[in-house]
């Protein structure tokens, strides 16, 4: 019983029944020093008249009265005041964060302007032509704003894989599974001077598919717009294997502008190219090679712009063109 009495929590009692309180003991406090004025004054001046006896109480009645509430006053104030800076603190510490918070997003997106000023900038002073880059921005950002779902998450994983193949070739070597034929039939159209290449077994069947014969035609346009000097070595590993249909391969690239040539690799003094040399140097500045798997099946396609990995591809073409026959 105790326990339950002593752990009772007092709860403060309502502001309507503590301004009652607070008055009657205003008014306690008033009629009995008002009282106590009137008795008093009767036993010091009982001569005095009836008139003075009741001033004098309620005098001191009326100036009790006023100081209580000049003290509940100045206690009000003094409630009123420390609220009131508790707010102005208040005030002043949001103020201080919104200011911060403010600044920060400015600070951001200064750094996000600057970063990007900054790139475009880059972009501007590079030898690259920076109107694609500024186009692709700016279409991607529409995408962004107009596109399905769907389509949004294909620009994006397109975007992925443009900064991937650009990452890889400011590093000198890029790669994709299987052979890219866009990459090739886009290098030819960017070559200017020289075509050379190497053609195995690997990609016999690929001359008559319909991405063979987009780039034929990407080389014949490169020869007679752009002057190019093309050269393929169709590479073999015995005599057996230069049959009727690989002339009739080589003549129709002929027809094309192209110096087409057999070379049998049993025939030469070196070690043969093997199919993981299957090459093609473009400008003398960058190989696109293809590497198979062991049914002969291209597994990678490889980008390699490194200077001594191009001179020994060209080295090596060189020589091969040589043991080469015009047949």
């Amino acid at each position: 019983m105790n326990g339950a009495t002593t752990g009772e929590v007092r709860t403060a009692p309502p502001p309507q029944e503590e301004r009652r309180s607070k008055l009657f003991r205003k008014t306690l406090v008033t009629a009995l020093l008002a009282t106590g004025t009137f008795f008093l004054t009767n036993v010091l001046s009982p001569d005095a008249s009836e008139q003075w006896q009741w001033t004098m109480p309620v005098v001191v009645g009326s100036a009790v009265l006023i100081m209580q509430y000049l003290v509940d006053f100045g206690e009000r104030l003094e409630a009123v005041e420390e609220a009131q800076k508790r707010r102005i603190r208040g005030m002043r510490d949001s103020l201080a964060d919104h200011h911060r918070e403010m600044r920060s997003a400015v600070d951001e997106s200064f750094a996000k302007i600057n970063a990007a000023t900054e790139l475009f900038s880059q972009v501007d002073r590079s030898v690259l032509r920076s109107d694609g880059v500024t186009r692709l921005a700016r279409k991607y950002t529409q995408v962004g704003e107009h596109g399905s779902e769907i389509v949004k998450r294909f620009a994006q994983e397109e975007i992925a894989s443009l900064a991937l193949l650009m990452e890889s070739l400011s590093n000198g070597t890029a790669d994709c599974p299987g052979e890219n034929h866009e990459w090739l039939i886009d290098l030819t159209a960017c070559t200017k001077k020289t075509l050379y290449a190497t053609s195995t077994s690997v990609d016999r069947d690929f001359w008559s598919s319909g991405p063979g014969k987009r780039y034929l035609v990407a080389q014949g346009d490169a020869i007679r717009k752009r002057g190019v000097e093309i050269r393929r070595l169709f590479l073999v590993d015995s005599p057996e294997e230069i049959t009727e249909d690989l002339r009739k391969l080589c003549e129709r690239q002929r027809r094309y502008g192209i110096d087409a040539r057999i070379v049998d690799q049993s025939e030469l003094d070196s070690a043969p190219v093997t199919s993981v040399n299957d090459f093609i140097i473009f400008d003398g500045e960058l190989c696109y090679e293809i590497e198979p798997d062991v049914r002969a099946t291209p597994t990678k396609t490889t980008l390699k712009m490194t200077p001594d990995h191009v001179s020994e591809r060209i080295e090596r073409f060189e020589d091969l063109w040589e043991a080469s026959s015009a047949d």
